[in-house]
């Protein structure tokens, strides 16, 4: 392995999510694109693949191969029902995102309407003990998670 292209998530409406992620989070939005070619069935694994791919970064992170850091995938065909989000179930994934102040950002995404696990909380344990943490679901009930990290991480 030499790095992290991107991390994906299949989403149910991709304009949507892309508001979500470029216009409340903060995120770029690098390009668009579909895709309904051989190449892509192949990939996938669904011979009648139809997808709507949105590329995202965020902002000021440092750039390696890929020119994002997320990728939201609809698909047009197969759609898909949506499945349990529950974080304890096996395959279940969460991304981690980093913020200098935990408070302000949950009351600024609060007010949006975005629905929160729970309020930061303080961490008092581990490596990222003098931080804050909370968990946040997107328009998918995709876990996000807020970390702000301790202040000796900041600089």
């Amino acid at each position: 392995m030499r790095g992290v292209w991107h991390f994906s998530f299949t989403v149910a409406d991709l304009d949507r999510s892309v508001a979500f992620y470029r216009d409340l989070l903060g995120f770029t939005l690098v390009h668009r694109q579909d895709q309904d070619n051989d190449y892509t069935r192949r990939l996938v694994g669904y011979p009648d693949a139809v997808l709507r791919i949105a590329q995202l970064a965020v902002p000021g992170q440092p750039r390696g191969v890929s020119t994002h850091d997320l990728e939201l995938v609809e698909y047009v065909r197969p759609r898909g029902e949506a499945r349990d989000p529950a974080r304890h179930l096996p395959g279940a994934a969460h991304l981690a995102l980093t913020v200098e102040d935990a408070l302000a950002e949950h009351a600024r995404l609060s007010a949006a309407g975005v629905r929160f696990v729970s309020p930061p909380n303080a961490i008092t344990a581990g490596i990222n003990a003098g931080g804050y943490a909370c968990y946040f679901l997107d328009p998918d009930d995709i876990t996000l998670e807020l970390v702000q990290p301790p202040s000796v991480k900041l600089r």
